[in-house]
């Protein structure tokens, strides 16, 4: 009951960006499962394409990030990272905002090989940062415009 009223007391804006997200999440994470990965990134470009250009400041992205997190915890099964950063780049990038995904690997404590990714904008972290990310070796960036 909580949880309802929490969602009722959101602003209209933050409702339709929780059920756009919602969607989106669903539809990457369906992606990942199902396509090869070079498929569902073309995809996922066609996506990003910019709808409508938005006053780009740190709210609009917090508002974002914001969504994907909450989203995340709600959704079943665990969410993973690629997911999360694709989401964010899309919902970014359809108003106009550039980002970029970076996808790095470290060993764990196991030595097994661990993936992790994580979106950029302007230099700095937006979602998908770790205490630890440092131990990550960039391999590729994903630019929402390129393949």
């Amino acid at each position: 009951m909580k949880r309802l009223h929490k969602l009722i007391s959101l602003t209209s804006s933050d409702r339709q960006l929780l059920v756009k997200t919602a969607l989106l999440l669903g539809i990457i994470r369906l992606g990942l499962w199902l396509l090869p990965f070079q498929t569902l990134r073309r995809l996922v470009v066609r996506m990003t394409q910019t709808t409508s250009m938005q006053k780009q400041d740190q709210v609009f992205v917090n508002k974002v990030v914001w969504a994907v997190r909450v989203v995340s915890r709600y959704m079943p099964g665990k969410v993973k990272c690629l997911a999360r950063a694709l989401t964010t780049q899309v919902l970014l990038g359809r108003c106009g905002y550039q980002s970029q995904i970076r996808i790095g690997v470290a060993k764990n404590k196991q030595g097994q090989l661990e993936a992790h990714a994580w979106v950029e904008s302007q230099g700095k972290i937006i979602i998908g940062g770790l205490k630890d990310l440092g131990r990550y070796t960039p391999l590729a960036t994903l630019e929402a415009d390129k393949l």
